[in-house]
């Protein structure tokens, strides 16, 4: 009889308690299920997401990657990266389309074009990520060439530290050559050279080499030197001055392909 009622009351103390906290139990139960459910529905879809941006940025890479491309599969590349931005925009996949849009509106000179794809990637990307900093060089390429040196300048200016260092003194030294400041142009190519021993493959070493070549006028002693009984003293000096006028002779800026990678 003692075990009976010991057993009654088990049960009825187990009444009380689902009584008191069963609906809350099964809600917080309930939640559980659905979170976990959720969580997984939602890691499935973003895969399946990443797995389509992947597949059309390989098919957009495929389509432009013959130099050869006719006008028809360069404009089914076009509306390729164009439905990268718009489906998947939130994707790297996006922003590397986008990257792809300005480099053809560059080739195409659409400046404007140009602009507006590399400020929607740097809306896109993480601060201070790869993309962004690609971006960056190339938009400051892109105002150079649209007469807005100033601008590019910030930009060139405004990152400090990053990947693409030794390009970004490479294009800032492109820019001030281009403006006639060559003694701030050298300075930014020395700049460029020092840092390809810490990031090497950025840039054309031998062109990089070449523009400071260019910037440094032949000494008056080795021109001497070199041919001491061929040249009259006249002869000397033009040849000095035409290397200074070479020397001041601004190069033609490269827009985007600056070796940045």
């Amino acid at each position: 009889m003692d075990q009976y009622r010991t057993e009654e009351e088990q049960v009825e103390a187990i009444r009380r308690w689902w009584d008191e906290n069963g609906r809350s139990t099964l809600a917080a139960i309930i939640i559980a299920v659905s979170l976990a459910f959720g969580y997984q529905t939602w890691k499935g879809n973003n895969q399946n997401q990443q797995e389509r941006a992947s597949d059309l940025y390989q098919a957009m890479l495929q389509t432009v990657a013959n130099a050869d491309a006719s006008p028809t599969q360069q404009q089914s590349g076009i509306a390729i990266a164009e439905q990268l931005k718009t489906e998947f925009g939130s994707s790297t996949y996006a922003q590397f389309a986008a990257l792809h849009l300005a480099r053809v509106a560059v080739e195409n000179n659409d400046l404007v074009q140009a602009e507006a794809q590399l400020r929607w990637v740097l809306g896109q990307a993480d601060k201070g990520s790869d993309n962004a900093q690609l971006a960056q060089l190339r938009l400051a390429r892109v105002l150079a060439a649209s007469g807005d040196n100033d601008q590019a300048l910030a930009i060139l200016d405004s990152q400090k530290q990053g990947t693409y260092q030794a390009s970004y003194a490479l294009a800032r030294g492109d820019i001030l050559l281009g403006q006639g400041k060559n003694e701030d142009a050298r300075l930014a190519y020395s700049e460029a050279l020092a840092l390809t021993a810490t990031s090497p493959g950025q840039v054309n070493l031998a062109t990089l080499q070449q523009k400071l070549q260019s910037l440094n006028p032949v000494p008056q002693r080795e021109l001497d030197l070199a041919q001491p009984e061929a040249l009259a003293p006249d002869v000397v000096v033009e040849e000095v001055e035409g290397a200074e006028a070479e020397a001041e002779e601004p190069e033609e800026t490269v827009i985007l392909d600056g070796g940045e990678g």
